[in-house]
């Protein structure tokens, strides 16, 4: 049984950690604000630009000859996997999920006798896929000293894939983030980029839409994909934002409970220690008494 000493030097001990902790939850409640609002504004640009880019292929006059960016190479052999994740940890599950569903489809990609090659953006997702994956990982990207992610970042990444894309280093583009839902909840996707997918990215009113486009749609593509793709990975860091903040401000404040429930509990520990070892001395002193 741990001594009166020991159990209050534990119970001064958590008792810090629980003000690191809410000292962290109050941090993350001020930011998940200000991430949640550029996820949500970011949110109808990038999926109207979506369907621009669909209007304008379905447009086409001669889509055989429409750029590889928007119909891929006609091949499925080789998977560039995208996986963005965050530099820090104390999130709960938020970096985990991701790799989880990334790693289910490399497994997928691996069965199915396809090629594969990583690009990880982030250290911890990094450091959880190179444990089985190292061999497959290209290109690693940490922006650790940035404190806000802006687009120049996304156009970063998105000028290395379309490098990748124009040297025929692989077919098909996937990116892996969390779509940020509210505080409690954040889904893991897996958005496919390159070629551009045609489901779930038009609404009934998009599809009646029509565009008159000037110049002709060939060049319009051509200008537009690229900074489509820096979009759609612009849109994947700020929902990343914000699901990054939601996950650590509810880990935190798990964190924070967890704390004071383990210092009532030692208390109570410290208190029956502390009565007992003062019944023992009342005992001996009073045999003592008694002996004489």
């Amino acid at each position: 049984m741990p001594s009166l000493d020991d159990l209050k030097k534990r119970i001064k001990s958590v008792k810090s950690t629980q003000k690191i902790t809410k000292a962290m939850k109050m941090v993350a409640a001020a930011k998940l604000r200000k991430a949640q609002e550029n996820a949500e504004k970011g949110r109808p640009y990038s999926l109207k630009m979506q369907n621009i880019i669909l209007n304008l292929t379905k447009s086409l006059n001669n889509p055989e000859n429409a750029p590889k960016l928007l119909v891929g190479t006609g091949s499925d052999k080789t998977f560039l996997c995208v996986v963005l994740t965050a530099d820090r940890g104390l999130c709960g599950g938020f970096n985990s999920n991701i790799c989880k569903l990334a790693k289910t489809n490399f497994k997928k990609i691996l069965n199915d006798g396809k090629n594969l090659k990583i690009i990880t953006v982030g250290t911890k997702g990094l450091d959880q896929i190179k444990r089985e994956y190292s061999k497959y990982i290209i290109k690693k990207f940490s922006f650790k000293e940035k404190k806000q992610i802006s687009f120049d970042e996304a156009e970063l990444i998105g000028k290395e894939i379309i490098n990748l894309f124009d040297k025929k280093e692989f077919d098909k583009c996937i990116l892996f983030y969390n779509n940020f839902k509210n505080v409690i909840t954040q889904i893991p996707q897996a958005q496919q980029i390159i070629p551009v997918e045609n489901e779930n990215t038009t609404t009934k009113g998009d599809n009646l839409t029509s565009y008159e486009f000037e110049p002709e749609e060939d060049e319009i593509l051509e200008e537009l994909l690229p900074k489509n793709l820096s979009t759609q990975i612009f849109r994947a860091f700020l929902e990343n934002a914000a699901s990054e903040q939601g996950s650590r401000m509810t880990a935190m404040d798990n964190a924070t409970r967890n704390a004071g429930d383990l210092v009532d509990k030692l208390t109570i520990n410290y208190n029956r220690s502390r009565q007992a070892s003062i019944t023992k001395e009342l005992i001996e002193i009073i045999s003592g008494a008694e002996s004489l």
